[in-house]
Protein backbone atom coordinates (compact mmCIF):
# COMPACT_ATOMS: atom_id res chain seq x y z
CA UNK A 1 0.00 0.00 0.00
CA UNK A 2 2.82 2.36 0.90
CA UNK A 3 4.52 1.77 -2.46
CA UNK A 4 1.33 2.67 -4.35
CA UNK A 5 1.11 5.94 -2.45
CA UNK A 6 4.72 6.77 -3.34
CA UNK A 7 4.04 6.09 -7.01
CA UNK A 8 0.91 8.24 -6.88
CA UNK A 9 2.80 11.15 -5.27
CA UNK A 10 5.58 10.83 -7.84
CA UNK A 11 3.03 10.90 -10.69
CA UNK A 12 1.34 13.94 -9.19
CA UNK A 13 4.66 15.78 -8.89
CA UNK A 14 5.62 14.83 -12.46
CA UNK A 15 2.29 16.06 -13.78
CA UNK A 16 3.32 19.65 -13.17
CA UNK A 17 6.89 19.37 -14.46
CA UNK A 18 5.92 20.02 -18.10
CA UNK A 19 3.85 23.15 -17.38
CA UNK A 20 6.65 24.53 -15.22
CA UNK A 21 9.28 23.76 -17.87
CA UNK A 22 7.13 25.22 -20.64
CA UNK A 23 6.66 28.40 -18.58
CA UNK A 24 10.42 28.95 -18.38
CA UNK A 25 10.92 28.02 -22.04
CA UNK A 26 8.21 30.51 -23.02
CA UNK A 27 9.74 33.30 -20.95
CA UNK A 28 13.22 32.68 -22.39
CA UNK A 29 12.03 32.30 -25.98
CA UNK A 30 9.80 35.34 -25.75
CA UNK A 31 12.64 37.44 -24.38
CA UNK A 32 15.02 36.22 -27.08
CA UNK A 33 12.59 36.85 -29.95
CA UNK A 34 11.58 40.25 -28.58
CA UNK A 35 15.21 41.25 -28.17
CA UNK A 36 16.05 40.04 -31.68
CA UNK A 37 13.05 41.87 -33.12
CA UNK A 38 13.95 45.07 -31.30
CA UNK A 39 17.58 44.91 -32.39
CA UNK A 40 16.69 44.18 -36.01
CA UNK A 41 13.93 46.79 -36.21
CA UNK A 42 16.10 49.45 -34.58
CA UNK A 43 18.26 49.82 -37.66
CA UNK A 44 16.05 48.34 -40.37
CA UNK A 45 14.61 50.11 -43.36
CA UNK A 46 10.86 49.97 -43.91
CA UNK A 47 10.99 47.08 -46.43
CA UNK A 48 13.23 45.09 -44.07
CA UNK A 49 10.82 45.82 -41.20
CA UNK A 50 7.99 44.33 -43.28
CA UNK A 51 10.16 41.28 -44.02
CA UNK A 52 10.81 40.83 -40.29
CA UNK A 53 7.09 41.13 -39.61
CA UNK A 54 6.24 38.54 -42.27
CA UNK A 55 9.01 36.26 -40.98
CA UNK A 56 7.40 36.20 -37.51
CA UNK A 57 4.00 35.49 -39.07
CA UNK A 58 5.48 32.69 -41.21
CA UNK A 59 7.31 31.20 -38.22
CA UNK A 60 4.06 31.10 -36.23
CA UNK A 61 2.22 29.45 -39.14
CA UNK A 62 5.03 26.91 -39.68
CA UNK A 63 5.07 25.84 -36.04
CA UNK A 64 1.27 25.65 -36.04
CA UNK A 65 1.47 23.25 -39.01
CA UNK A 66 3.97 21.02 -37.19
CA UNK A 67 1.91 21.12 -33.97
CA UNK A 68 -1.24 19.98 -35.77
CA UNK A 69 0.59 17.39 -37.89
CA UNK A 70 2.08 15.56 -34.91
CA UNK A 71 -1.35 15.19 -33.34
CA UNK A 72 -2.86 13.70 -36.51
CA UNK A 73 0.05 11.61 -37.84
CA UNK A 74 0.16 7.83 -37.63
CA UNK A 75 3.24 6.09 -36.24
CA UNK A 76 3.14 3.11 -38.61
CA UNK A 77 4.94 4.64 -41.64
CA UNK A 78 7.74 5.82 -39.39
CA UNK A 79 8.34 2.34 -37.94
CA UNK A 80 9.05 1.14 -41.47
CA UNK A 81 11.27 4.13 -42.20
CA UNK A 82 13.17 3.66 -38.95
CA UNK A 83 13.75 -0.03 -39.68
CA UNK A 84 15.27 1.03 -43.01
CA UNK A 85 17.45 3.59 -41.20
CA UNK A 86 15.92 6.59 -42.97
CA UNK A 87 17.33 9.80 -41.43
CA UNK A 88 14.72 11.58 -39.34
CA UNK A 89 12.38 8.60 -38.87
CA UNK A 90 13.34 8.01 -35.23
CA UNK A 91 13.01 11.72 -34.50
CA UNK A 92 9.58 11.74 -36.18
CA UNK A 93 8.48 8.82 -34.00
CA UNK A 94 9.62 10.71 -30.91
CA UNK A 95 7.61 13.75 -32.03
CA UNK A 96 4.45 11.65 -32.47
CA UNK A 97 4.92 9.85 -29.15
CA UNK A 98 5.18 13.20 -27.40
CA UNK A 99 2.44 14.79 -29.50
CA UNK A 100 0.84 16.56 -26.53
CA UNK A 101 4.03 18.30 -25.51
CA UNK A 102 5.12 18.96 -29.10
CA UNK A 103 1.74 20.42 -29.97
CA UNK A 104 1.76 22.54 -26.82
CA UNK A 105 5.24 23.83 -27.61
CA UNK A 106 4.59 24.47 -31.30
CA UNK A 107 1.06 25.85 -31.14
CA UNK A 108 0.98 27.49 -27.75
CA UNK A 109 4.54 28.54 -26.97
CA UNK A 110 6.04 29.40 -30.36
CA UNK A 111 2.72 30.23 -32.04
CA UNK A 112 1.56 32.56 -29.30
CA UNK A 113 4.96 34.19 -28.91
CA UNK A 114 5.13 34.81 -32.67
CA UNK A 115 1.65 36.34 -32.47
CA UNK A 116 2.71 38.67 -29.68
CA UNK A 117 6.04 39.60 -31.27
CA UNK A 118 4.41 40.14 -34.66
CA UNK A 119 1.94 42.50 -32.95
CA UNK A 120 4.78 44.47 -31.40
CA UNK A 121 6.63 44.43 -34.72
CA UNK A 122 3.48 45.67 -36.46
CA UNK A 123 3.31 48.57 -34.00
CA UNK A 124 6.91 49.49 -34.83
CA UNK A 125 6.13 49.28 -38.55
CA UNK A 126 3.09 51.56 -38.06
CA UNK A 127 5.24 54.09 -36.22
CA UNK A 128 7.88 54.05 -38.98
CA UNK A 129 5.24 54.27 -41.72
CA UNK A 130 3.44 57.12 -40.00
CA UNK A 131 6.70 59.08 -39.70
CA UNK A 132 7.80 58.49 -43.28
CA UNK A 133 4.39 59.00 -44.95
CA UNK A 134 3.00 61.65 -42.61
CA UNK A 135 -0.28 59.76 -42.40
CA UNK A 136 -2.62 59.21 -39.47
CA UNK A 137 -1.26 56.45 -37.26
CA UNK A 138 -4.84 55.36 -36.48
CA UNK A 139 -5.55 54.55 -40.12
CA UNK A 140 -2.16 52.88 -40.61
CA UNK A 141 -2.62 50.90 -37.41
CA UNK A 142 -5.99 49.68 -38.61
CA UNK A 143 -4.60 48.61 -41.99
CA UNK A 144 -1.46 46.91 -40.65
CA UNK A 145 -3.33 45.17 -37.82
CA UNK A 146 -5.96 43.88 -40.24
CA UNK A 147 -3.26 42.68 -42.63
CA UNK A 148 -1.29 40.92 -39.86
CA UNK A 149 -4.45 39.30 -38.48
CA UNK A 150 -5.56 38.16 -41.92
CA UNK A 151 -2.18 36.71 -42.81
CA UNK A 152 -1.83 34.96 -39.46
CA UNK A 153 -5.33 33.51 -39.31
CA UNK A 154 -5.52 32.72 -43.02
CA UNK A 155 -2.04 31.20 -42.98
CA UNK A 156 -2.89 29.01 -40.02
CA UNK A 157 -6.16 27.91 -41.64
CA UNK A 158 -4.34 26.82 -44.82
CA UNK A 159 -1.55 25.35 -42.69
CA UNK A 160 -4.00 23.21 -40.71
CA UNK A 161 -5.42 21.76 -43.94
CA UNK A 162 -1.92 20.89 -45.10
CA UNK A 163 -0.98 19.50 -41.68
CA UNK A 164 -4.00 17.21 -41.59
CA UNK A 165 -3.81 16.05 -45.22
CA UNK A 166 -0.02 15.68 -45.32
CA UNK A 167 0.73 14.89 -41.67
CA UNK A 168 3.22 12.12 -42.50
CA UNK A 169 5.22 14.37 -44.83
CA UNK A 170 5.15 17.29 -42.37
CA UNK A 171 6.24 15.17 -39.40
CA UNK A 172 8.92 13.48 -41.49
CA UNK A 173 10.26 16.89 -42.61
CA UNK A 174 10.36 17.99 -38.97
CA UNK A 175 12.09 14.72 -38.05
CA UNK A 176 14.68 15.20 -40.79
CA UNK A 177 15.31 18.75 -39.57
CA UNK A 178 15.79 17.51 -36.00
CA UNK A 179 18.04 14.73 -37.30
CA UNK A 180 20.49 17.40 -38.47
CA UNK A 181 21.08 18.20 -34.80
CA UNK A 182 21.10 14.59 -33.59
CA UNK A 183 24.12 13.46 -31.60
CA UNK A 184 23.95 9.95 -33.09
CA UNK A 185 24.52 11.01 -36.71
Amino acid sequence: MEENEKKKKKREAGRFSWPIRVFFIAVALSAALSLASGQLLGRATLPVSFLILFAFIALGVLFDVVGVAVTTADERPFHSMASHHRPGAKEALRLIRKAGQVSSFCNDVVGDICGIVSGATAAAVVTALSRSLSLSSVLLSLIVTALVSGLTIGGKAVGKLIAIEKSTAVVYAAGRFLHLFSRKR
